[in-house]
């Protein structure tokens, strides 16, 4: 049976602009344009434009919204105010992790959650599930279209097509407003590089001209359209989950190093659990390394000691471009998950070594 992938609204602008579409959590996606090295070394010293449309977006609303959010989620959404946006996740019962999300406070008892593209139905009914006091609960994942504009030059590439002073945004906030004559648009300063910028949500309806004003306003500052390719590359430098690959089901966000998201001064699905393995200590970590020479690590690689005993398994691995050296993200033994511990990478059959870091790998963004 063939499963027909879904394609975002701009999808015939990526196949003019030359992109290679690959099939990506049941989308057809623009996985590069010219070269993944050059589109990464764009967004650390210039600025990109990634159509990330394929991402979900649900709106809760009513009296009872935050209290859903609340028992659904890790983070404290109480804490959330108008304007303000939370990165949180959804434990599942087993002490995993249903999907990692974006929380955005639009009004008071008016709430956007932003899921994976993969997610979008199992958290859909996750959420559902749970909506025991008639939540008003909408999917407007096929209406929506997203850019990520990323890279120090974002400002510049953006604000003439807005009255919003971009700059007055801080990080993990957001304003609702005209957009390259769109309106209602979310400008939110998050986004998935470490490089700074911005993520744009637009009504589908406005989604080509608004792409193509960006890629107008932005030629003076170098912008070109980004892949899946430079977007793997760059949120492993700065060591953020990709769900699927570094937290799943089976994950504990305490073992993903999610802590600072789970927040026990409130009940949530599995607390009771997860402060207990708060209280004695996860037996795995996941960790960041960078290779100490030749070797790129890649998924499912096995982790080990100094003797080749196994200790952990690669969930995420790639060659920096920043760095020109092999980087990962992995699952280890607690015991071997401090910064400045050597461990090994089995790469065909050869144990190469690599020095367990701290986050980021490298710099954010470079002027």
């Amino acid at each position: 049976m063939t499963v027909s992938l879904k394609t975002v609204t701009l999808d015939d602008t990526h196949r003019k602009l030359g992109a290679k579409m690959v099939p990506f959590a049941g989308y057809n996606m623009p996985v590069r344009y010219s070269s993944d090295l050059e589109e990464h070394h764009t967004v650390r010293r210039a600025v990109g434009i990634f159509d990330v449309s394929h991402m979900g977006e649900f709106r809760l609303r009513g009296p009872q919204a935050l209290d859903l959010i609340q028992r659904v989620t890790s983070n404290d959404a109480s804490k959330l105010t108008d304007g303000k946006a939370q990165y949180s996740c959804l434990p599942n019962h087993d002490g995993g992790i249903v999907d990692d999300l974006l929380v955005y406070k639009l009004a008071d008892e008016d709430y956007l959650l932003v899921v994976n593209a993969s997610n979008i139905e199992k958290d859909w009914n996750w959420i559902q599930h749970h909506n025991t006091q008639g939540v008003e609960m909408e999917d407007i994942s096929d209406r929506i279209s997203l850019f990520a504009v990323q890279g120090p030059k974002a400002i510049r590439a953006l604000q003439t097509l807005t009255d919003v002073d971009l700059s007055t945004i801080p990080y993990y906030s957001f304003v609702q407003g005209t957009f390259a004559g769109a309106p209602d648009v979310v400008i939110s300063a998050t986004g998935y590089t470490g490089a700074g910028g911005f993520e744009l949500y637009i009504p589908n309806e406005s989604a080509a001209d608004v792409w193509d004003k960006i890629m107008t306003t932005g030629q003076p500052y170098g912008i070109k359209p980004i892949g899946l390719g430079a977007r793997d590359t760059l949120r492993l430098e700065m060591g953020y989950c990709l769900y699927g690959n570094d937290i799943d089901d089976t994950t504990s966000p305490l073992e993903a190093g999610l802590g600072w998201i789970t927040k026990f001064t409130k009940e949530f699905t599995n607390s009771e659990n997860l402060k207990k393995q708060k209280e004695l200590g996860a037996s795995k970590k996941l960790v960041a390394f960078v290779m100490d020479g030749p070797g790129i690590p890649r998924s499912h690689y096995e982790l080990v000691d100094a003797e080749g005993q196994k200790i952990g398994d690669v969930t995420s691995g790639t060659q920096s471009p920043s760095l020109s050296k092999g980087i990962g993200l992995g699952y280890v033994q607690t015991s071997y998950a401090a910064p400045g511990t050597q461990i090994f990478v089995q790469i065909r059959g050869k144990n190469l070594p690599a020095t367990v870091s701290r986050l980021p790998l490298t710099k954010g963004a470079e002027e």
